[in-house]
């Protein structure tokens, strides 16, 4: 598509696979704004391409209209940012795929060798091939509020808080952030080397990210630690939770072993 190249309405959606009426939708959201021609058609050009493409990635990683319009505001705005977000999350859903075939293919030859899968293997090929485990912001915080409370002093929340202001924190790109580990963590576990170059280097990443937070404050982490502890013990809770205690053991291994090599 040439700079000087515009497209029609009806051009422009059956290219990206969306209708004429969305397109309608997105101008009166402020989200888009088409080249008025002469004759006051509307026309779509590589700008609104590319902007396009900033709404269609973003609401695909389930960000409502209000929230994408408030994000295009903001420091997303650079298209290179919303792939690197985009990107970063299908990364996690390959991993996600990867790990879950791995795990139905061990199943499987357990099987065919005459063997059985116990209570507890079932369980965990459940939780990791058919559920979701991605928390509404409402359960949220209904799991994690009464926590922060429990482990943290308000003055220790409020540093927190003033923290993720500093950094300009989004909540959409630290969700894709955690979603490729935790997905990188899931298929590391399945060759099971906490010692392993790979493994060693996702839990500094972990860490570093764990950090942004905390500051590095060893009291903040280790009462972030216990927060999460406390979490994937309650019953109600653990099921529901991207973190389980198998992969919070084996991601502290690997920490353990980054430090002393």
């Amino acid at each position: 598509m040439t700079a000087d190249r515009f497209l029609s309405p009806a051009e422009t959606a059956a290219r990206l696979g969306v209708t004429v009426r969305a397109l309608r939708v997105y101008e009166r959201r402020g989200l888009l704004q088409p080249v008025r021609t002469s004759a006051g058609w509307r026309t779509y050009g590589p700008q609104q391409i590319a902007r396009l493409h900033q709404v269609l990635a973003l609401k695909r990683l389930g960000l409502s209209l209000a929230r994408i319009a408030e994000v295009l505001q903001g420091r997303l705005a650079e298209l290179d940012h919303v792939l690197a977000v985009q990107e970063g999350a299908l990364q996690a859903r390959k991993a996600e795929a990867e790990h879950g075939l791995t795990l139905l293919s061990q199943a499987r030859r357990r099987l065919a060798a005459g063997g059985t899968l116990s209570l507890d293997d079932l369980t965990r090929l459940t939780r990791e091939t058919t559920m979701n485990n991605e928390l509404s912001n409402e359960a949220w915080r209904e799991i994690f509020e009464p926590l922060v409370d429990k482990h943290y002093t308000p003055e220790e929340q409020a540093e927190v808080r003033t923290r993720k202001q500093d950094l300009g924190t989004d909540g959409e790109d630290q969700g894709a952030a955690w979603r490729v580990l935790i997905a990188e963590a899931r298929r590391l576990m399945t060759v099971n080397d906490p010692g392993s170059p790979e493994a060693m280097d996702l839990a500094r990443r972990w860490q570093a990210l764990v950090d942004q937070f905390t500051g590095g404050d060893p009291v903040l982490n280790a009462k972030s630690a216990a927060l999460w502890r406390d979490a994937m013990a309650d019953p109600t809770a653990a099921p529901r939770l991207p973190i389980t205690p198998e992969m919070f053991a084996f991601v502290g291994e690997a920490a353990r072993r980054a430090k002393a090599a």
